[in-house]
């Protein structure tokens, strides 16, 4: 019989890809997570179904209301007071924040007597204050202290009509909120960058614009951020001193035609509204001062895969 001129397989050779046998992945099922899904849905829009369909809301007064000028007006006036009173409370507050971190002892005490006040009272109480500050200073006079002599001498009703007034109130109790919150992101930042910038001759006030407040914005825009849609919902208690904002006009017109719930669902669409406005650029103020440690944790990711894809082979 004639050999083979096949070489045997030998047995104890290790076997080659293609009899590798193929790894199956199967995924992880989570049937409660479904079902628990379906029935908040189903609920939540049985809720919407019911509330669209109430006969008491009166759709038709929320739609004529809903961009009438009473509204609009009030509208604006709603976004200029949450604008200009977080522009009064981010400056203010930047420069409470230093004071109260200054070796200085009177700014520090200082400083801290302005929070402690400000933080310390309701913003409706302020706002009550500062509406009704004539009956407490019933006039505001330039002259020579301690004597009759008047140069110059106002109304402070007439200096301070309401808008100012609600403006003074929000600007300054979201000025100590602010400092809070600016002192908590320069504490953040690693005081030896503070000690690099002084040895490369920087002063201390440069090194705060451009070494430490860059750094510190990472861990201050998100409650920033929170803040200024706070600042949006607070203005509606600017009503209490008739401020014309936008909780303001509504009430002085459900309080003649009596359509309560109507006009208090056009404010809640507007304020819907704006918040989800508000909650793009906070969105993108996060993600551009948190891409150093974004990139971080991708390298981090990158290099797990690395390693796992090198112990695969």
């Amino acid at each position: 019989m004639a050999a083979s001129s096949q070489p045997l397989a030998d047995a104890t050779a290790p076997p080659t890809l293609d009899t590798r046998p193929t790894l199956v992945t199967v995924p992880l099922r989570h049937p409660w997570r479904w079902v628990s899904g379906i029935v908040v849905g189903l609920v939540t829009a049985s809720l919407a179904v019911a509330f669209a369909q109430n006969p008491n809301i009166d759709w038709p007064t929320v739609g004529a209301y809903l961009f009438a000028p009473l509204t609009l007006q009030g509208l604006a006036t709603t976004i200029y007071l949450t604008a200009a009173a977080m522009v009064i409370g981010l400056a203010g507050g930047i420069v409470v924040a230093i004071m109260r971190l200054s070796p200085n002892p009177v700014l520090r005490v200082v400083s801290g007597l302005f929070v402690w006040v400000f933080r310390g009272t309701p913003v409706l109480l302020q706002l009550i204050f500062w509406g009704f500050i004539g009956a407490f200073l019933p006039k505001l006079v330039l002259g020579i202290p301690f004597t009759d002599v008047e140069f110059w001498s106002i109304e402070t009703s007439t200096l301070i009509p309401a808008t100012v007034a609600a403006l003074l109130a929000l600007g300054l109790n979201e000025m100590a909120y602010a400092s809070e919150i600016v002192r908590a992101g320069i504490a953040s930042v690693d005081h030896g960058q503070t000690e690099a910038a002084h040895s490369l001759g920087m002063t201390p006030g440069r090194t705060m614009r451009r070494i430490v407040l860059p750094q510190a914005m990472r861990v201050i825009v998100p409650p920033m951020g929170n803040e200024v849609i706070t600042m949006l919902k607070t203005t509606a208690l600017v009503s209490v001193i008739a401020g014309h904002d936008l909780m303001s006009n509504l009430q002085a017109a459900y309080a003649q035609n009596f359509k309560i719930i109507p006009l208090l669902i056009v404010a809640a669409i507007w304020y819907l509204v704006l918040t989800s406005i508000l909650a793009i650029p906070q969105a993108w103020l996060e993600r551009r001062f948190g891409r150093g440690v974004a990139g971080a944790r991708e390298n981090v990711v990158s290099k797990l895969l690395r390693v796992w894809k090198a112990g695969k082979k």
